[in-house]
Protein backbone atom coordinates (compact mmCIF):
# COMPACT_ATOMS: atom_id res chain seq x y z
CA UNK A 1 0.00 0.00 0.00
CA UNK A 2 0.77 3.91 -0.72
CA UNK A 3 0.66 6.00 2.62
CA UNK A 4 0.14 10.08 2.50
CA UNK A 5 0.71 11.77 5.45
CA UNK A 6 0.37 8.78 7.27
CA UNK A 7 -3.21 8.10 6.40
CA UNK A 8 -3.61 4.81 4.15
CA UNK A 9 -5.60 5.62 0.91
CA UNK A 10 -8.45 2.86 -0.56
CA UNK A 11 -7.55 1.42 -3.58
CA UNK A 12 -8.55 2.98 -6.50
CA UNK A 13 -10.51 1.61 -9.63
CA UNK A 14 -10.18 -0.41 -12.94
CA UNK A 15 -11.48 -0.13 -16.04
CA UNK A 16 -10.81 -1.71 -19.31
CA UNK A 17 -11.90 -1.72 -22.88
CA UNK A 18 -11.62 -4.63 -25.06
CA UNK A 19 -12.52 -5.22 -28.77
CA UNK A 20 -11.03 -5.75 -32.53
CA UNK A 21 -8.79 -3.44 -33.68
CA UNK A 22 -11.05 -0.41 -35.24
CA UNK A 23 -14.04 -1.01 -33.11
CA UNK A 24 -13.87 2.75 -31.10
CA UNK A 25 -11.88 1.50 -28.28
CA UNK A 26 -9.03 4.57 -28.11
CA UNK A 27 -12.06 7.09 -28.93
CA UNK A 28 -14.21 5.75 -26.33
CA UNK A 29 -11.12 5.46 -23.61
CA UNK A 30 -10.70 9.30 -23.87
CA UNK A 31 -14.41 9.87 -24.13
CA UNK A 32 -15.00 8.39 -20.39
CA UNK A 33 -11.62 9.97 -19.24
CA UNK A 34 -12.59 13.17 -20.40
CA UNK A 35 -15.87 13.22 -18.51
CA UNK A 36 -14.72 11.60 -15.48
CA UNK A 37 -12.39 14.61 -15.15
CA UNK A 38 -14.54 16.82 -15.95
CA UNK A 39 -16.01 15.83 -12.82
CA UNK A 40 -13.09 16.38 -10.49
CA UNK A 41 -11.95 12.44 -10.26
CA UNK A 42 -8.40 11.62 -10.85
CA UNK A 43 -7.71 9.63 -14.09
CA UNK A 44 -4.85 7.63 -15.11
CA UNK A 45 -5.23 6.63 -19.11
CA UNK A 46 -2.78 4.27 -20.64
CA UNK A 47 -2.60 1.05 -23.52
CA UNK A 48 -1.23 -2.36 -23.87
CA UNK A 49 0.55 -3.45 -24.86
CA UNK A 50 2.78 -0.16 -23.62
CA UNK A 51 2.48 2.03 -21.06
CA UNK A 52 5.82 1.64 -19.97
CA UNK A 53 9.39 2.13 -22.28
CA UNK A 54 9.76 -1.67 -22.52
CA UNK A 55 6.43 -2.70 -23.12
CA UNK A 56 6.53 0.38 -26.09
CA UNK A 57 9.88 -1.52 -27.37
CA UNK A 58 7.38 -4.82 -27.25
CA UNK A 59 4.60 -3.63 -28.74
CA UNK A 60 6.88 -2.67 -31.82
CA UNK A 61 8.07 -5.66 -31.98
CA UNK A 62 4.57 -7.96 -31.82
CA UNK A 63 2.92 -5.31 -34.25
CA UNK A 64 4.91 -5.11 -36.39
CA UNK A 65 4.49 -6.83 -40.23
CA UNK A 66 8.05 -7.91 -40.29
CA UNK A 67 7.60 -10.47 -37.66
CA UNK A 68 4.89 -12.64 -39.18
CA UNK A 69 6.44 -15.71 -38.33
CA UNK A 70 6.78 -14.86 -34.30
CA UNK A 71 5.40 -18.25 -32.92
CA UNK A 72 1.99 -17.88 -31.03
CA UNK A 73 3.70 -19.10 -27.43
CA UNK A 74 6.71 -16.62 -28.17
CA UNK A 75 3.49 -13.45 -28.96
CA UNK A 76 1.84 -14.51 -25.43
CA UNK A 77 5.25 -14.59 -23.63
CA UNK A 78 6.07 -10.98 -24.71
CA UNK A 79 2.54 -10.12 -24.56
CA UNK A 80 2.71 -10.92 -20.53
CA UNK A 81 6.09 -9.77 -20.24
CA UNK A 82 5.04 -6.23 -21.18
CA UNK A 83 1.64 -6.48 -18.81
CA UNK A 84 3.49 -7.78 -16.33
CA UNK A 85 5.85 -4.72 -16.06
CA UNK A 86 2.83 -2.44 -17.04
CA UNK A 87 1.28 -3.44 -13.89
CA UNK A 88 4.09 -2.99 -11.90
CA UNK A 89 4.73 0.04 -12.89
CA UNK A 90 1.98 2.48 -13.89
CA UNK A 91 -1.05 0.40 -13.00
CA UNK A 92 -0.71 -0.72 -9.52
CA UNK A 93 0.97 2.42 -8.48
CA UNK A 94 -2.02 4.69 -9.89
CA UNK A 95 -4.82 2.11 -8.36
CA UNK A 96 -2.89 2.12 -4.64
CA UNK A 97 -2.99 6.15 -5.28
CA UNK A 98 -7.13 5.77 -5.54
CA UNK A 99 -7.23 6.82 -9.23
CA UNK A 100 -9.22 5.28 -11.85
CA UNK A 101 -6.81 3.77 -14.55
CA UNK A 102 -8.32 3.01 -17.73
CA UNK A 103 -6.96 0.54 -19.33
CA UNK A 104 -6.82 0.10 -23.48
CA UNK A 105 -6.90 -3.77 -23.37
CA UNK A 106 -5.80 -6.41 -20.83
CA UNK A 107 -5.18 -9.99 -20.70
CA UNK A 108 -9.19 -10.30 -22.49
CA UNK A 109 -7.25 -9.60 -25.23
CA UNK A 110 -4.58 -11.90 -24.74
CA UNK A 111 -7.16 -14.62 -24.23
CA UNK A 112 -9.27 -13.19 -27.41
CA UNK A 113 -6.33 -12.73 -29.67
CA UNK A 114 -4.00 -15.30 -28.76
CA UNK A 115 -6.20 -18.09 -26.93
CA UNK A 116 -9.02 -17.79 -29.80
CA UNK A 117 -7.50 -16.26 -32.71
CA UNK A 118 -4.04 -18.07 -32.09
CA UNK A 119 -6.04 -21.15 -30.72
CA UNK A 120 -3.77 -22.24 -27.37
CA UNK A 121 -6.68 -21.93 -25.49
CA UNK A 122 -7.46 -20.04 -22.48
CA UNK A 123 -5.94 -22.25 -20.11
CA UNK A 124 -2.33 -20.79 -20.43
CA UNK A 125 -3.38 -17.58 -20.87
CA UNK A 126 -5.43 -17.15 -17.39
CA UNK A 127 -2.13 -19.70 -15.71
CA UNK A 128 0.18 -16.69 -17.04
CA UNK A 129 -2.25 -14.21 -15.80
CA UNK A 130 -2.01 -15.75 -11.94
CA UNK A 131 1.62 -16.16 -12.09
CA UNK A 132 2.54 -13.08 -13.16
CA UNK A 133 0.02 -10.56 -12.78
CA UNK A 134 -1.18 -11.14 -9.04
CA UNK A 135 -4.76 -12.40 -11.33
CA UNK A 136 -5.58 -8.50 -11.52
CA UNK A 137 -8.78 -8.36 -12.24
CA UNK A 138 -10.42 -4.91 -13.99
CA UNK A 139 -13.36 -3.68 -11.27
CA UNK A 140 -14.94 -2.88 -15.05
CA UNK A 141 -14.61 -4.59 -18.48
CA UNK A 142 -16.21 -2.84 -21.42
CA UNK A 143 -16.27 -4.58 -24.11
CA UNK A 144 -16.70 -3.19 -27.61
CA UNK A 145 -18.63 -5.70 -29.83
CA UNK A 146 -18.10 -5.22 -33.64
CA UNK A 147 -18.65 -6.33 -37.08
CA UNK A 148 -14.75 -7.98 -37.47
CA UNK A 149 -14.64 -7.12 -41.51
CA UNK A 150 -15.83 -3.49 -40.83
CA UNK A 151 -13.40 -2.83 -37.65
CA UNK A 152 -10.44 -4.76 -39.18
CA UNK A 153 -11.23 -2.39 -42.39
CA UNK A 154 -11.20 0.55 -40.13
CA UNK A 155 -7.93 -0.63 -38.76
CA UNK A 156 -6.23 -0.97 -41.90
CA UNK A 157 -7.24 2.54 -43.15
CA UNK A 158 -6.12 4.08 -39.67
CA UNK A 159 -3.12 2.78 -39.95
CA UNK A 160 -2.52 3.57 -43.39
CA UNK A 161 -3.20 7.33 -42.57
CA UNK A 162 -1.18 7.15 -39.71
CA UNK A 163 2.34 6.08 -41.99
CA UNK A 164 1.17 8.40 -44.35
CA UNK A 165 1.19 11.38 -41.91
CA UNK A 166 4.14 10.12 -40.43
CA UNK A 167 2.04 9.47 -37.41
CA UNK A 168 1.59 6.74 -35.09
CA UNK A 169 4.27 4.54 -33.46
CA UNK A 170 5.57 2.78 -37.28
CA UNK A 171 4.38 -0.38 -38.58
CA UNK A 172 1.73 -2.13 -36.65
CA UNK A 173 -0.03 -3.93 -39.41
CA UNK A 174 0.46 -7.39 -38.29
CA UNK A 175 -2.51 -8.21 -37.17
CA UNK A 176 -4.39 -6.14 -39.42
CA UNK A 177 -3.20 -8.81 -42.09
CA UNK A 178 -4.72 -12.12 -40.39
CA UNK A 179 -7.69 -14.18 -42.15
CA UNK A 180 -11.35 -12.82 -41.42
CA UNK A 181 -11.56 -16.60 -39.37
CA UNK A 182 -8.72 -15.40 -37.50
CA UNK A 183 -11.20 -12.29 -36.40
CA UNK A 184 -14.01 -14.41 -36.33
CA UNK A 185 -12.69 -16.59 -33.81
CA UNK A 186 -11.27 -13.36 -31.80
CA UNK A 187 -14.60 -11.87 -31.60
CA UNK A 188 -16.16 -15.56 -30.53
CA UNK A 189 -13.39 -15.94 -27.56
CA UNK A 190 -14.50 -12.45 -26.56
CA UNK A 191 -18.01 -13.30 -26.47
CA UNK A 192 -17.50 -16.06 -24.37
CA UNK A 193 -15.50 -14.11 -21.73
CA UNK A 194 -18.19 -11.52 -21.54
CA UNK A 195 -20.46 -14.59 -20.89
CA UNK A 196 -17.91 -16.19 -18.44
CA UNK A 197 -17.71 -12.66 -16.55
CA UNK A 198 -20.88 -11.48 -17.09
CA UNK A 199 -20.53 -9.23 -13.67
CA UNK A 200 -17.51 -8.26 -14.96
CA UNK A 201 -18.00 -7.27 -18.60
CA UNK A 202 -20.16 -5.17 -20.14
CA UNK A 203 -21.19 -5.93 -23.96
CA UNK A 204 -21.75 -2.72 -25.90
CA UNK A 205 -22.86 -2.29 -29.52
CA UNK A 206 -19.96 -0.65 -31.31
CA UNK A 207 -21.81 -0.46 -34.30
CA UNK A 208 -23.78 2.75 -33.16
CA UNK A 209 -23.09 6.20 -33.41
CA UNK A 210 -20.09 7.40 -30.87
CA UNK A 211 -21.97 9.69 -28.96
CA UNK A 212 -24.87 6.87 -28.42
CA UNK A 213 -22.09 4.33 -26.88
CA UNK A 214 -20.36 7.03 -24.94
CA UNK A 215 -23.68 7.50 -23.18
CA UNK A 216 -24.65 4.20 -22.52
CA UNK A 217 -21.02 3.02 -21.11
CA UNK A 218 -20.88 6.11 -18.98
CA UNK A 219 -24.40 5.48 -17.95
CA UNK A 220 -23.02 1.79 -16.66
CA UNK A 221 -19.76 3.35 -15.23
CA UNK A 222 -21.70 5.09 -12.89
CA UNK A 223 -24.30 2.65 -11.64
CA UNK A 224 -22.09 -0.07 -11.25
CA UNK A 225 -18.79 1.76 -9.54
CA UNK A 226 -20.37 4.44 -7.61
CA UNK A 227 -18.22 3.57 -4.52
CA UNK A 228 -15.18 4.01 -7.05
CA UNK A 229 -15.73 7.13 -8.48
CA UNK A 230 -16.48 8.82 -4.90
CA UNK A 231 -13.08 7.61 -3.52
CA UNK A 232 -11.56 9.08 -6.39
CA UNK A 233 -13.10 12.31 -6.47
CA UNK A 234 -12.01 13.13 -3.18
CA UNK A 235 -7.97 12.69 -3.96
Amino acid sequence: MVYDSCVERERGGFITFEGLDGCGKSTQTEKLASRLRQKGLAVVTTREPGGTELGNRIRALILDSRTAGLDPRTELALMFAARAQHIREVIEPALAEGKIVICDRFTDSSEAYQGGGRQLGSAPVLALHRALCGNLQPDLTILMDSDPAASVARARRRNRSRSRAGRGDGDENRFEQESREFFERVRQAYLAIAERDSRRVLRVDARRPVTAVHKEIVAAVEARLPGILKKAANL
